[in-house]
């Protein structure tokens, strides 16, 4: 018996009302519109709430996901959510979403991968309904990074934006769904963007706290410089894995990370910007909520249709990296 490919079945988003433009920035820190914008893209980012966790966000955009392909949550059988910021270390934020969502009979497990922990998540959950381990399956990426965040230091607070991105997939009734997933690490570069207190090698003390160190730090150039050398390549090599070529695929959904980044990447493959998805203007970079975010942006306006070949990529701290290729549709 020949099992059917996965494919999702339906999307949702949610960002926080709240905005923070840049002109709000320049009163909080040395920078200023024209600065931030020429090198980031960015113009505006949502930021949760005081009362608003990640699990929170996560929660609206998976029962938007569910509404648009009429699945019950009870008739989910896992719920993943990829995050770097989750409601607390256990349980996981995936077993808080399963409990709110009445999804009794989901298993549920956090996937970390920083911002590329979405596509992670789709790819792995995809495999299992490919394999027929599992039928119904919601995967979350969500992050409230303004948690983590100095206020103070302007090579980061500039960058990041709080929000959630969700997909329901379930087993594909034709040609539709995933043609390819690859995933990848560079564990040597896990130092260009971390959050080094915390964990069990520097748990929060008053002293890592009075030093900034349970906030998040990057290497920006370090970043720009691994995105560019590992994504085309990546990009390419799914593309190969799923039988197109690249001229063959209609849209390119990528990580919002820094929209000079986005570029590098179309200048280095020679494809044209506009067949790239960009979005970062208006959220900046929410990590592991960027790419669904963006994905459901896209079919949202028009831009993605039934039976167009579309590929997912991201990267983000770890040194972490994965790419995905889907035929559009259910």
């Amino acid at each position: 018996m020949t099992l059917p490919r996965a494919t999702i079945l339906g999307l949702g988003a949610y960002a926080p009302p709240k905005v923070l433009t840049n002109e709000d920035l320049a009163r909080m820190v040395d920078t200023n519109d024209e600065w931030i914008t020429k090198r980031t893209g960015i113009k505006r980012r949502h930021i949760a709430g005081p009362d608003q966790s990640t699990s929170d966000l996560a929660l609206i955009a998976a029962q938007q996901a569910l509404d648009a392909a009429r699945v019950r949550a009870q008739d989910l059988d896992l719920v993943v959510v990829g995050t770097a910021t989750p409601d607390m270390f256990f349980p996981a934020t995936a077993c808080l979403l399963q409990d709110r969502l009445g999804a009794s009979r989901a298993g549920a497990f956090d996937l970390l991968a920083a911002c590329s922990s979405f596509v992670y998540a789709l790819i792995c959950t995809s495999q299992l309904i490919a394999a027929g381990a599992i039928s119904r399956a919601l995967v979350v990426g969500a992050e409230t990074l303004s948690r983590l965040i100095d206020w103070d230091d302007r090579r980061t607070c500039v960058l990041i934006g709080d929000g959630a991105g969700a997909a329901v997939l379930g087993p594909s009734t034709g040609a539709h769904g995933m043609y390819g997933g690859l995933v990848g690490a560079d564990g040597s570069a896990g130092d260009v963007l971390k959050v080094p207190a915390g964990g069990s090698r520097m748990p929060i003390t008053v002293d890592a706290i009075e030093r900034k160190l349970h906030r998040a730090y990057m290497d920006g150039q370090a970043v720009f410089k691994l995105a560019v050398r590992t994504i085309p390549g990546l990009i390419q090599k799914t593309v190969a894995q799923a039988g197109w070529t690249m001229d063959q695929v209609d849209l390119i959904v990528p990580h919002q990370a820094n929209l000079r980044i986005i570029e590098a990447l179309a200048s280095q493959m020679d494809i044209p910007l506009e067949r790239f998805v960009v979005n970062i203007e208006e959220y900046g970079n929410t990590s592991a909520a960027s790419v669904p975010l963006a994905l459901y942006e896209a079919v949202q306006s028009g831009r993605i249709h039934d039976g167009d070949r579309i590929v997912l990529a991201a990267f983000g701290g770890g040194f972490t990296y994965a790419a995905c290729a889907w035929v559009w549709g259910s």
